[in-house]
């Protein structure tokens, strides 16, 4: 079979096909966004660089510009549904880059049987997360697809929001010396999802983490000059985040596994399942890289704050050019890989 060449200049043969992992937030996901996206799209402009969100520059504002879609499975789950997540998802990647959240667009596509209570119960939470949040639905679209051609609902929302003055991040403010912070408990959307997937019964209470993440910021903000990166860990976790922050880079990362907080009913999913909580999507939750001088005011500000009640310093910043350590409790050492490909599909 003869290859043919793309944009990028890769060989490829006609034989490729889309796999499940390629949407999973791991290595496959990355290399496709790389090779055929950012090839087109990516060269320069707002792209450059993957931001959750792009700044767009209008008249003398910056404007911070996300989308992105939600196929959850199933649409109600423990702690929230696809329509609490639609909103939290957006506007957590808007608030993440630096902005306030102000404006949301909405789009649905529904399959043909879906009960008109769900759908009731759906747009519903849409409203009680953005009256929460304060931020607007102001444009949208519906479209309905016959049976077997959606699984029950898709949403896509785009948020809009205005560039908080001096809040300037980005990998490259990053230096030796800095601590990474994480808000909470680590990896509860992902296993409460699998949990109501798979239909586990442990006699737990575990719930999504999905929430917004605009109030950290905030207060975040006051110290904006020691404020070096953000990012809300949904697929692939923290694992994927903090891999890609050190990736040829000449700064690595030590994280010390006696403070990174995990909710005990999200760990024994996990260890029922085999999977590592590092690789497992949080919907609520952030982690920031900050100057080490101002990191006990932002805990302290944090944990003031019901979604920061949990905030932990978990690791800092090192020499050891492009890896992320694990120090284990036993006083062992490994390595932090980024997952390949999907291990939670279907989670967001």
């Amino acid at each position: 079979m003869q290859p043919i060449t793309n944009i990028r200049g890769d060989q490829v043969t006609d034989t490729e096909r889309i796999l499940l992992g390629h949407g999973g937030g791991g290595k496959l996901s990355r290399n496709l966004i790389d090779r055929e996206i950012v090839t087109r799209f990516g060269v320069e402009g707002p792209l450059v660089g993957l931001p959750d969100g792009a700044q767009l520059q209008i008249g003398k504002e910056t404007l911070v510009f996300s989308t992105d879609s939600f196929v959850v499975s199933p649409l109600e789950f423990p702690g929230g549904d696809i329509g609490k997540l639609a909103v939290h998802g957006t506007v957590n990647d808007v608030s993440v880059s630096g902005a306030v959240p102000e404006w949301l667009s909405l789009a649905l596509i529904i399959e043909e049987g879906l009960e008109m209570k769900v759908l009731q119960r759906i747009l519903d939470s849409i409203k009680e997360a953005a009256d929460e949040i304060g931020v607007k639905v102001v444009t949208g679209d519906t479209k309905v697809v016959a049976r077997g051609q959606c699984d029950r609902l898709f949403i896509n929302t785009a948020g809009i929001g205005r560039k908080i003055p001096g809040l300037e991040t980005g990998v490259d403010r990053i230096m030796q010396g800095d601590v990474v912070i994480t808000s909470g408990t680590l990896g509860d959307h992902g296993m409460a999802i699998m949990a109501a997937r798979e239909k586990l019964t442990l006699n737990n209470d575990l719930q999504s983490d999905t929430g917004s993440v605009h109030r950290l910021v905030e207060a975040a903000s006051k110290w904006a000059h020691g404020v070096k990166f953000m990012r809300d860990p949904t697929r692939g976790g923290i694992a994927a985040v903090l891999g890609e922050i050190v990736e040829d880079r000449s700064f690595g990362i030590v994280l010390k596994e006696e403070k990174i907080p995990y909710n005990p009913d999200a760990r024994a999913v996990s260890e029922v399942l085999g999977i590592d909580l590092m690789h497992v999507a949080c919907e609520g939750r952030m982690l920031l890289i900050c100057d080490s001088k101002i990191a006990g005011n932002v805990l302290k500000a944090w944990k003031a704050l019901p979604e920061g009640a949990g905030a932990e310093i978990i690791g800092e910043v090192t020499d050891d050019n492009g890896r992320v350590i694990l120090e284990t409790q036993i006083g062992g050492k490994r390595m932090v890989d980024i997952p390949q490909g999907e291990l939670l599909p279907r989670i967001c």
